[in-house]
């Protein structure tokens, strides 16, 4: 079945199962500003708020009133982009601080520059996950793709057919890696693409129990005029 928002042709998942739409929140302060974000309690700009009232209305168009669950990151961008959703969908936003971006330590906050200049990047082999970036305070890949999996489990135990995720663009790539059933072992050498105010859509079908990624970080919905 198609449906339109905004103008825009969107698909609704066919067959019985369950979906999961994983939104990357909309444009922040800190983009704009150059700051590193991380936990940094950033909030939407004006753009960001407007982007999120699309992504609602995009996702009201694919969602049963009132058949949605939605679970959030705590930090204020995710929860302003969430609370846009839930009110679209007749839900109720659940708080999950397990959704928060990885933590850049006492670099959050400050210029992009400041971070760039200290940033110890990974080897390109070896334990990636526990490697030390360089900059005290932040979390380890390792740490960071736990708790996201831990959240992923929580999430996936939930029997509502539709459940929007609501989390940060580089949280998007364990989302993605916890929902296929990739080992916590093998995120250190990945990385999804991730837009701002993308939904990416994940669907299990309820036979073969297969898990699909249909759409990855599609933002049709915010390419109006």
């Amino acid at each position: 079945m198609s449906l339109r928002a905004h103008g825009v042709l969107l698909v609704r998942v066919e067959g019985v199962g369950r979906t999961i739409y994983v939104v990357t929140h909309p444009e922040a302060t800190h983009h704009v500003d150059g700051l590193v974000g991380g936990w940094y309690d950033s909030d939407l700009t004006p753009a960001g708020l407007r982007d999120a009232h699309r992504v609602a209305e995009a996702l009201a168009a694919l969602i049963p009133d009132g058949a949605g669950a939605v679970t959030t990151s705590d930090s204020l961008r995710a929860r302003r982009t969430a609370d846009a959703i839930a009110e679209a969908v007749g839900s109720v936003a659940v708080r999950d601080r397990r959704l928060r971006e990885k933590s850049y330590g006492v670099a959050e906050g400050r210029p992009q520059s400041w971070l760039d200049e200290r940033f110890i990047a990974p080897p390109a082999g070896g334990d990636r996950l526990s490697h030390d970036e360089g900059v005290p305070g932040a979390e380890t890949k390792g740490t960071f793709a736990a708790r996201i999996y831990a959240a992923m489990d929580a999430i996936t135990a939930d029997p509502a057919g539709h459940h929007v995720v609501v989390t940060h663009g580089y949280a998007l790539t364990v989302v993605v890696a916890a929902w296929i059933g990739m080992p916590v072992s093998s995120v250190g050498h990945v990385n999804f693409l991730a837009k701002p105010g993308g939904i990416t859509t994940l669907h299990e079908d309820d036979y073969f129990h297969n898990r699909q990624v249909v759409a990855l970080s599609d933002v049709r919905h915010l390419q109006v005029a």
